[in-house]
């Protein structure tokens, strides 16, 4: 069919994957990428449906487009992902606009659903959210010099606050050779940075192997010839191997930089919350062995405020132990009550409550980073270039993931591409990020 077709993505990058598969897709299939997706003829709304903010965020991305619909610009509008397959029954009845729905383990029934919403028929499609992972081929949507690898898809953690394995499956690792083939593939097409990313990263390969093995595909990854950054998320405390930590501060090209949710400290609330270790294993064993035995290391978590069980007593050991483990890198979300989820249906502080903790950890946090930005003034930092504003090169530190942590401005007499490396004096910082110059 000759149509065009625009995409929103909404959400995590492991949705943007999935994203970039379904364009790949349609592509093969004849059709085109509209430059906006305002100007389709067909709009894919890929949604995130984890917690209110998103659903919020989703529902008006769909209205909007509803919007270009009755104003004649779009023909046909598909929801997919996680709204859609959270919510089969009410997005096509309250939302009527919707001309078609493909849950999370449907995705690759793309071109089939887009001609049929194209040819008024209407669209339900939710298969086996447990379904081995296919291999597709993406429309990559970052900068070229970086990009996302998806090295698992599901969950098995079964945190209480969490709807993520009843919208996404169980976990389902991608077979090794298939990873590192599209590394390679990556990498010859211009990508200098890979990203690896799962719901959880640490525990590849147990379903596959019988026992996790990311260290062996981390090792795999830094042979890939043009990679120069490998950075590693969601890697959960209690499955940090000492052999993923020896390839972490081994390997040069992965980037001393770890994504460990730990999303409390007190012991009671983790375990009200189904999660695994406690706060004595973070302090006397997991941080001392990191910190030990990589040096530099930077860590990002993310923590919620007003879990069921946390008081001000609680809260403030959350706050005392930010205080004396300084963790460089920390997102912090209001406890939302996700119906269907274990913590829905206990006593937790109102909205209120955990968006004031929020707002103070968040400051709390501000002083912390600016601490650890003032201990590399003056110092020279490798960076990598993203992009130029007309006055400034713009790029990140190994301690600056893209789109959640800060960036580096500096000056060059030289010029530079995306995808450069560049060594950069740190001279100062604003609102939390470096401003520099490149070294002589």
């Amino acid at each position: 069919m000759s149509c065009t077709v625009g995409f929103i993505s909404l959400g995590c990058a492991k949705n943007q994957i999935d994203c970039e598969q379904m364009m790949f897709l349609l592509v093969q299939a004849g059709y085109k990428l509209a430059p906006a997706p305002e100007e389709a003829d067909l709009v894919v709304i890929n949604t995130c449906g984890f917690i209110d903010a998103a659903k919020s965020e989703a529902i008006d991305n769909i209205l909007r487009a509803a919007q270009w619909k009755a104003e004649g610009s779009v023909r046909k509008i598909l929801v997919t992902g996680c709204l859609a397959q959270r919510y089969q029954d009410e997005i096509l009845t309250e939302l009527p606009e919707v001309d078609g729905i493909l849950g999370t383990g449907s995705y690759y029934d793309i071109v089939s659903a887009a001609e049929q919403v194209m040819h008024d028929e209407a669209v339900e499609r939710f298969g086996s959210i447990d379904a081995p992972v296919r291999e597709c081929n993406r429309v990559v949507t970052t900068p070229r010099h970086y990009a996302y690898m998806k090295i698992a898809e599901g969950c098995d953690n079964r945190c209480a606050f969490c709807v993520i394995p009843s919208l996404r499956g169980r976990y389902r690792s991608r077979k090794m050779e298939d990873c590192v083939a599209e590394a390679e593939a990556l990498a010859a097409a211009g990508v200098r940075e890979l990203i690896v990313v799962a719901q959880d990263t640490s525990r590849y390969g147990v379903d596959l192997y019988g026992k996790p093995m990311l260290h062996e595909l981390l090792r795999r990854f830094c042979r890939v010839e043009g990679l120069h950054w490998i950075r590693v998320h969601y890697t959960y405390p209690d499955e940090l191997t000492d052999e993923l930590i020896d390839v972490i501060a081994e390997e040069p090209k992965i980037v001393k930089y770890l994504d460990i949710p730990i999303q409390h400290v007190n012991d009671g609330i983790l375990r009200a919350m189904h999660r695994r270790g406690s706060k004595a294993f973070l302090e006397q064993e997991l941080l001392p062995k990191l910190r030990g035995r990589i040096p530099g290391l930077v860590i990002r978590t993310s923590l919620i405020t007003g879990l069921p069980g946390e008081g001000e007593a609680e809260f403030d050991e959350l706050c005392d132990f930010l205080r004396r483990h300084r963790l460089e890198r920390v997102g912090v979300f209001p406890f939302s009550p996700e119906e269907g989820t274990p913590a829905a249906r206990m006593d937790y502080p109102d909205a209120e409550i955990a968006e004031r903790r929020a707002g103070f950890v968040a400051e709390l946090q501000s002083e912390i980073i600016d601490e650890y930005n003032e201990r590399f003034f003056d110092r020279e930092l490798e960076v990598l270039v993203d992009d130029w504003d007309g006055e400034y090169y713009i790029g990140r530190t190994y301690a600056d993931s893209p789109g959640i942590d800060g960036q580096v401005r500096f000056t060059s007499e030289q010029e530079h591409r995306p995808g450069d490396f560049v060594q950069v004096v740190i001279l100062g910082a604003e609102d939390g990020e470096f401003i520099g110059r490149e070294a002589d």
